[in-house]
């Protein structure tokens, strides 16, 4: 089974729980953060599958900051932070 490697963020609008990969823009949704979660590892997956069918799979990976490695495996961008700022204006 191959597998693969994305980084996350969950975030909540109302009472559901959306789970977002920034670096592949695939996202998700749930009643609660671990089914939000699930959720999106069935929308990465199922997105990867058919990128890979399309032949265009190391083209989005390759753009989305993706790295083939010699053991075979793509190594995702590091997220280094995550946080909420504020700006103002008049």
């Amino acid at each position: 089974m191959k597998q693969f490697a994305f980084s996350s963020i969950v975030f909540r609008e109302g009472a559901t729980y959306v789970a977002y990969s920034p670096r592949l823009e695939v996202a998700s949704c749930g009643k609660t953060i671990n089914e939000a979660r699930e959720n999106l590892k069935t929308a990465v997956r199922l997105f990867i599958e058919e990128a890979e069918k399309m032949g265009t799979l190391e083209e989005i990976l390759t753009e989305a900051g993706y790295v083939w490695q010699p053991d075979g495996q793509w190594q995702p961008p590091e997220i280094v932070s995550s946080e909420t700022l504020v700006v103002g204006w008049a």
